[in-house]
């Protein structure tokens, strides 16, 4: 796989050297993923945070999710400014691409779907915004395929014509670091990555 970290900080260092292209669209789950990311782009973007997770159940929890985003962005000190962007919550269009995936295991297809459907709404958001670049925060996660999020993300920079910013958030301690924060700003950490059939894993998990 390639180290994607190494291939972020190339890309912030020629940002460094150049006095436009800065602006950010960056798809967010939640708070807790959101908020390491944050600490470490916002030195280099003025980023826009699209909540955009129509996966995401049920609807308090979606909710639950969104309201502890927006807390974070105001309470945390933030290099630049940093504004939220909330989009549509249609849970139909989750449960249409995850027909015949019901019964996948967390981090296969129907998660590749998910991603590519999160992906798509930031990249054409961000290609019709006129963003500079548009990226996620996901792959902070430790159970989120950082290989295919990349993938993903590459493709759909060249069909909008948005250029993508590459990740591996959970490399350099990121993940450590988000753990860090949630204390810090005392987030909502929940224990599922937010669909009904990740919920139904953490459950039998337990």
């Amino acid at each position: 796989m390639l180290n994607y970290q190494k291939k972020l900080e190339e890309q912030l260092s020629a940002i460094c050297s150049q006095k436009n292209g800065k602006s950010l669209l960056l798809h967010a789950c939640c708070a807790p993923c959101g908020s390491y990311v944050l600490e470490y782009l916002s030195e280099f973007f003025d980023i826009t945070l699209l909540y955009f997770n129509p996966n995401i159940s049920p609807e308090e929890e979606y909710k639950k999710r969104l309201g502890e985003v927006e807390r974070l962005i105001g309470e945390m000190p933030l290099k630049s400014p940093v504004s939220l962007m909330a989009g549509r919550y249609e849970p139909k269009e989750f449960f249409d691409l995850a027909k015949g995936l019901e019964n996948s295991p967390e981090g296969g297809e129907r998660c590749f779907k998910c991603y590519r459907l999160r992906l798509e709404e930031a990249a054409r958001i961000g290609a019709e915004k006129d963003f500079d670049f548009f990226g996620t925060t996901l792959s902070i996660s430790p159970h989120k395929n950082a290989e295919k999020l990349n993938l993903i993300g590459e493709e759909l920079g060249e069909k909008y014509g948005i250029k993508y910013l590459y990740g591996d958030f959970k490399k350099r301690n990121g993940y450590k670091r988000s753990i860090e924060l949630s204390k810090i700003y005392g987030l909502y950490r929940q224990n599922y990555c937010g669909c009904v059939f990740s919920k139904r894993e953490a459950e039998n998990r337990k």
